[in-house]
């Protein structure tokens, strides 16, 4: 039987490895990218069954990748999107160059993979695509003090919206999964004083994903799903 096959961007990412151990305990082919290649080790459970080295913010890189992973493998079942960056600056500190390398970090590197893998979902005519947004971007006040930031990844919504309107009336999904402060050692380190067991973790993150991913969430169409934990 043919495995169904799991793309995640980010790979090397505190969530990335997470996603790559959990996708693959439910038997998928997991092929992750980053902006560097690993090789895959069996004996490593957060090691892909492939891992590819792709700049996520070339276009062209990163459409020329999907069409490979298509004719290798004739489909994509399911993409999760986990590249991106941080920044923080108020209006007076924003230039627009900062909003346009947040906009590079956080909507071109999710964008160039989403559109082809996108298109491959509805060709084929099903498949589970996972964006990430942030909790900030959902509102005006929650991004004060990050504008950029904010910015940037409330587009990551707008497209997920457009891209379920398009899909109507076919098995293919998008949804943008929202952490809270995901707990990870360099969280940890840059707030020492916060009450780290609030806060969500990859794994945690990882278990939501693999959930909608799988048939027993074949009729949910929630686009937008929050994994805050106790923050």
């Amino acid at each position: 039987m043919t495995k169904l096959t799991a793309l995640i961007t980010g790979a090397h990412g505190n969530m990335g490895r997470a996603l790559i151990h959990r996708l693959a305990a439910d038997g998928f082919h997991v092929i992750g990218v980053d902006a560097h290649a690993s090789t895959p080790h069996a004996s490593d459970q957060s090691s892909p069954d492939e891992s590819h080295a792709v700049d996520l913010m070339n276009e062209e890189s990163a459409g020329a990748f999907v069409q490979s992973i298509i004719a290798t493998h004739h489909r994509i079942d399911v993409a999760v999107l986990t590249v991106g960056g941080f920044a923080m600056g108020s209006i007076a500190d924003t230039k627009t160059s900062d909003v346009a390398q947040q906009y590079k970090l956080n909507f071109e590197t999710a964008y160039n993979v989403a559109r082809p893998a996108f298109l491959q979902m509805m060709k084929q005519g099903a498949g589970r695509l996972f964006l990430v947004g942030a909790r900030p971007a959902l509102s005006a006040a929650g991004s004060k003090g990050m504008v950029a930031y904010g910015l940037a990844k409330s587009l990551i919504f707008r497209v997920a919206e457009m891209m379920n309107d398009e899909a109507k009336g076919t098995n293919v999904s998008v949804h943008v999964i929202v952490p809270s402060i995901i707990d990870t050692p360099q969280n940890r380190s840059a707030m020492p004083e916060a009450d780290f067991a609030k806060w969500v973790t990859p794994e945690a993150i990882a278990e939501v994903v693999a959930f909608h991913a799988s048939e027993r969430a074949s009729a949910l169409r929630e686009a937008v799903i929050k994994v805050y934990g106790a923050a």
